[in-house]
């Protein structure tokens, strides 16, 4: 079945890709139409908002559009034939340039001299013999011999074209361009029309489930869609506009033209600006009988495209479309091979479309997975996978990223707590031994060391991180979520019970993994101002828990990644309560997906004190127990009362 379903697969794609390449006369305007689409639905949605009827405003914006692009196609028909008009001028310029480089002492090597004398030696070789010997000889054998006789020329000339022959020759050049554009327009004003009828079509052939989720869901990507593609044309407009004047004011000819090439060819990932470029610079070598406008040209490219690139596009729309580098390469060449030159213009805007589809609509995921800038694994599966394989220190370092947009709290549970459940899971079924457990303990450990030095605050809104695999985790926690603001305590404020060496006691309930969980919760119990230490699961032994250390021990935290052993949970907590009588005792289940009733039925059972469903809310229980506020909060608190 497995290879059923592979052949089946290659079949539809080689269909699909002949159907592209076949249909391209039917496909290519689609594709404008759509992108078009996008670029206009900004426009006729403020047409709208002043209450403009939807089919006028559509009408208006397209009538508009395509005024513009027909204006611009006769600027480009009228600089191009200016062009071929004076490039016969340039010729004697490119001949002395030429011959400047031959005449100099390096283009006279040995090498030239060698060719210079062979070819001597060829015209002397191909000289004809003597004119005088030839006649003569022509002469004597040929005195009886008549004359040639002279051919008569004869012309063939075509009857008049009529009217309806010279109409046809006129009109034909033009038929296939002229279809291509009614077809795109027409495309365009159906798709502005019928925005929300296609996209309820889409989710029918999706199949999805879930038809409130992905109609929002489609919704916000078209909008995205729509303004980045909105973006992109104005920002790389106005690149071609400075390009267009810079050329104009160094005096390469046709400045109009390179300019809307420059513009047009941006969309061209990583070469388009070079291509852009090269045109004016072999113009400014043929132009020019020095080599000053070659290097200003030159310069004006190497200032411009960075500073665009660089400076302006991050600060507009971000780092990156949502394509990995990879994508980039391979959809140009993908869609250049398909549909030549328009292709690899179309390459980026077409690929960015289908990895959005691929990021909303379930079917399509393979699309975003294949071709998305954002990592293949989720971030809980590389926090686990980075521990398997003792790397701690990169996993630190992804971490710090993720802290520039979300709090430390928020990253346990969201990544690593779902990376350990993930490592329970294979526990469980036997696919991990000791040896793998210790080694993914003591990863965590270093982990957890590393990131000892970073306080648990909301980072501020200037920050922003660039890494894929952190923005990737970030869009998994909400901005305003419980545990993004827990209070930070100092030890002063704290009361006599709690201000001993470690009042926080963090037990792992069985194995190596919860006691990594455990270890976690000791660092974030100790960066919000409760230091806390580890204690394995071995000490809950009859024979250890009565040699454990519990001096200045206020709260004591059970931490398990499992649900399986109520009764295990219960003589924990029974062990724990003979040795520390007057502590809190919080059994901290961590399940993925558990109910809160079977969490609280969990709690009962084992007669502990409170429960937590996360190591945030761990740490929030033992802030609550304190008694003790915020001391920010107080301070706010204590600013207001005597401003009053």
């Amino acid at each position: 079945m497995a290879l059923l379903s592979a052949v089946a697969t290659a079949i539809l794609a080689v269909i699909i890709i002949s159907m592209l390449y076949f249909g391209r006369d039917i496909f290519v305007p689609v594709a404008l139409a759509i992108l078009l689409s996008f670029v206009l639905a900004p426009l006729v949605g403020i047409l709208q908002r002043i209450h403009v009827p939807r089919g006028l405003a559509v009408v208006s914006v397209v009538i508009l559009a395509f005024t513009l692009i027909f204006a611009m196609g006769s600027l480009l028909a009228t600089q191009l034939t200016q062009l071929a008009g004076d490039l016969p001028r340039y010729q004697s310029t490119i001949s002395e340039k030429i011959q400047s480089f031959r005449d100099t002492k390096a283009g006279r090597g040995t090498l030239e001299r060698a060719s210079d004398m062979l070819k001597d030696l060829s015209k002397e070789l191909d000289k004809p013999k003597d004119a005088p010997s030839a006649r003569g000889s022509g002469s004597v054998a040929g005195f009886n011999t008549p004359a040639p006789l002279t051919p008569v020329p004869v012309e063939v000339r075509q009857p008049d074209p009529g009217a309806l022959e010279s109409l046809r020759t006129l009109i034909s050049p033009l038929v296939h361009p002229l279809a291509t554009t009614g077809i795109i327009i027409i495309f365009v004003i159906f798709i502005l029309l019928q925005r929300e009828d296609l996209r309820n079509r889409l989710i029918r052939l999706a199949g999805s489930s879930d038809l409130q989720r992905t109609t929002a869901a489609l919704d916000d990507a078209a909008s995205r869609l729509s303004r980045l593609f909105l973006t992109q044309l104005i920002l790389n407009g106005a690149f071609g506009v400075v390009i267009g004047i810079g050329l104009w004011l160094i005096g390469i000819p046709s400045a109009i033209l390179w300019g809307i090439l420059a513009a047009a060819l941006r969309f061209v990932p990583y070469i388009g600006a070079v291509i852009a470029g090269a045109f004016p610079l072999a113009l400014a070598v043929a132009i020019d009988p020095g080599w000053s406008m070659l290097l200003w040209t030159l310069a004006l490219f190497l200032v411009v495209e960075p500073v665009v690139g660089h400076v302006i596009e991050p600060m507009v729309y971000g780092h990156s479309t949502g394509l990995s580098p990879v994508a980039v390469v391979v959809s140009a060449t993908f869609w250049t091979a398909l549909w030549g030159p328009i292709g690899l213009v179309l390459a980026t805007p077409l690929t960015v479309c289908l990895v959005v589809l691929g990021r909303h609509v379930e079917r399509l995921e393979f699309l975003d997975v294949m071709f998305g800038d954002r990592p293949a694994l989720s971030p809980p599966e590389i926090f686990y996978q980075r521990m398997l394989a003792g790397d701690p220190t990169e996993a630190a370092e992804k971490a710090e990223e993720f802290l520039k947009e979300r709090s430390l709290a928020s990253y346990y549970d969201e990544v690593a707590l779902k990376g350990l459940q993930l490592a329970q899971a294979d526990a469980e079924r036997g696919a991990l031994d000791q040896e793998r457990l210790t080694k993914i303990r003591d990863a965590v450990n270093e982990f957890a060391s590393d990131l000892s030095d970073q306080e648990d605050r909301p980072p501020a809104k200037s920050n922003s991180t660039t890494d894929a695999e952190a923005s990737s985790a970030v869009e998994s926690v909400a901005e305003n979520a419980t545990n993004e603001t827990l209070p930070i305590l100092s030890k002063e404020s704290l009361p006599p019970g709690w201000q001993g060496e470690h009042p926080v006691l963090c037990v792992a309930g069985r194995s190596r993994i919860d006691e990594a969980a455990a270890i976690m919760l000791a660092q974030l119990s100790t960066t919000h101002g409760l230091a806390a230490r580890v204690e394995g699961a071995e000490a809950l032994s009859t024979t250890n828990v009565f040699r454990l250390d519990t001096t200045g021990v206020a709260i004591v935290c059970l931490v398990y990644l499992d649900a399986n052993g109520p009764a295990h949970m219960r003589y924990s907590v029974r062990r724990l309560r003979r040795k520390l009588p007057k502590a809190t005792i919080i059994l901290g289940c961590w399940v993925k997906e558990i109910d809160p009733a079977a969490l609280e039925l969990l709690r009962e059972g084992a007669k502990a004190d409170l429960v937590a469903a996360s190591l945030g809310e761990a740490v929030k229980l033992c802030i609550e127990a304190t008694g003790v506020k915020d001391q920010e909060a107080s301070k706010q608190e204590m600013s207001a009362t005597v401003a009053a």
